[in-house]
C-alpha cells in the first residue's frame, strides 16, 4: 500500500508458492521501495519470510513489525501521515499468535483480517471502504448466516488456492477475486 510518501507492506515478503497458494516472481522484491514498513499477521510461510524480509531491510531499511511488536506497531499512530492501526487479536488454527488490522489512512478504512477463520471480527466493524479477507472467512460467515453486506463497500477474497473452485457466479461488483498475480487495486482518497 502506498499513498506516494509512506510505503506499506502486509504479508510480503512470504514464500512463493507457500502451501500452493499464490507464487510470485522472485523480481517482485526489486520493486519494494525504500524505508518499507512490513507489517504482519502471523509468521506462517505463506504470509511470512524472515530471510527476505530481513534481507529487504537490511539493504533498504524500513521496519519490520508482528505479532511479537505489537506496542511498537501501535506507535505507527503518531508517525505516519493521515494513519491509524486498529488491532485485534484473532484466532488462526497452528499459529500462537495471529492479529487482523484496520487501518484508517487518509480517512479510508481497510481491513486486513489475515488468516482468521471466524466472520464474527469483521461484523463489529461498519463503514469498511476494503475488507481483504481469505476465502474461508467469507464461507464462514454465510455458514453462520451472517450478513457481511453492510460491512464493507468492496472484498477482496485470497487464499484461492490452484485446485479451488472459487469463483463470483452472480459477478457480485463488491467482489474481487484475488487469483492472479500482479493485480493492482487503486482506493482513491
Amino acid at each position: 500500500m502506498t499513498d506516494g510518501s509512506s510505503n506499506i507492506y502486509i504479508d510480503f515478503p512470504y514464500k512463493s508458492g507457500a502451501h500452493n497458494y499464490m507464487e510470485y516472481n522472485i523480481s517482485e522484491l526489486d520493486s519494494v521501495k525504500i524505508n518499507p514498513i512490513f507489517i504482519y499477521t502471523h509468521k506462517h510461510s505463506d504470509h511470512f519470510s524472515g530471510k527476505l524480509v530481513k534481507k529487504l531491510t537490511k539493504k533498504l531499511g524500513g521496519r519490520i513489525y508482528s505479532p511479537w511488536n505489537i506496542k511498537e506497531l501501535l506507535k505507527l499512530n503518531h508517525e505516519l501521515n493521515d494513519f491509524t492501526i486498529e488491532v485485534f487479536k484473532t484466532k488462526h488454527r497452528f499459529s500462537i499468535n495471529h492479529y487482523s488490522y484496520l487501518i484508517i489512512w487518509h480517512k479510508k478504512k481497510i481491513f486486513i483480517s489475515g488468516d482468521t477463520e471466524n466472520a464474527e471480527t469483521i461484523t463489529t466493524l461498519k463503514n469498511i471502504d476494503w475488507a481483504f479477507i481469505p476465502v474461508w472467512l467469507l464461507q464462514d460467515a454465510n455458514e453462520k448466516g451472517i450478513k457481511l453486506g453492510n460491512v464493507s463497500k468492496k472484498f477482496a477474497i485470497y487464499h484461492i488456492g490452484p485446485g479451488d473452485r472459487i469463483t463470483n457466479d452472480n459477478n457480485d461488483p463488491k467482489i474481487k477475486l484475488l487469483n492472479k498475480q500482479g493485480e493492482i487495486i487503486t482506493i482513491q482518497y
